[in-house]
């Protein structure tokens, strides 16, 4: 058995709502094992003897079948996310948020990447991630904040905290 983390992009902002026991039911009749979600915006642990490409398969069909949205689903091996947690090479601080943007796509990471380049925000490349670093209140006011809340980049990138993803690897 594997452990493996989901990442559910867009629910519980807008019209998309969905109770978080509901959804660990729903990860449950899929056939995941020892799901945990985590806060109100589709954090989930499980584990899986499937392989991560099967998995993605069956949770956005599953899960748009279940609760009649289209699911968008980033999905992280548990000892990958845990690298990315750990090579997050900004100093942590209490008047700043310390976030991961997730991108599922190659050509988006790419783009954003550059972008982030030309801002003058407090932002470094990962492998597959963006580190970002921010001013508590500013999370939506930046220039890269606006740039990444585009239509273009919503179904290939969610953001979280740190300090979530250090809870979720506990």
């Amino acid at each position: 058995m594997k452990k493996y983390i989901a990442f559910l992009r867009g629910i519980n902002v807008g019209n998309i709502r969905i109770k978080m026991p509901d959804l660990k039911n729903a990860f449950q009749d899929m056939g995941f094992q020892n799901v945990a979600t985590y806060l109100q915006t589709g954090n989930v642990v499980f584990e899986s003897e499937k392989n991560i490409s099967e998995i993605k398969v069956i949770l956005e069909k599953g899960l748009t079948e279940t609760f009649h949205y289209q699911a968008f689903v980033l999905l992280y091996d548990f000892d990958v996310l845990d690298e990315i947690v750990v090579k997050y090479p900004f100093q942590k601080d209490e008047s700043n948020h310390a976030y991961v943007i997730f991108v599922e796509s190659e050509s988006v990471f790419e783009e954003l990447a550059t972008i982030a380049e030309s801002v003058d925000e407090e932002i470094a490349r990962g492998n597959t991630v963006l580190y970002w670093k921010v001013p508590k209140g500013e999370s939506l006011n930046t220039p890269f904040s606006k740039i990444t809340a585009k239509a273009k980049y919503k179904s290939t990138t969610t953001v979280r905290n740190i300090n979530t993803l250090e809870k979720m690897l506990e």
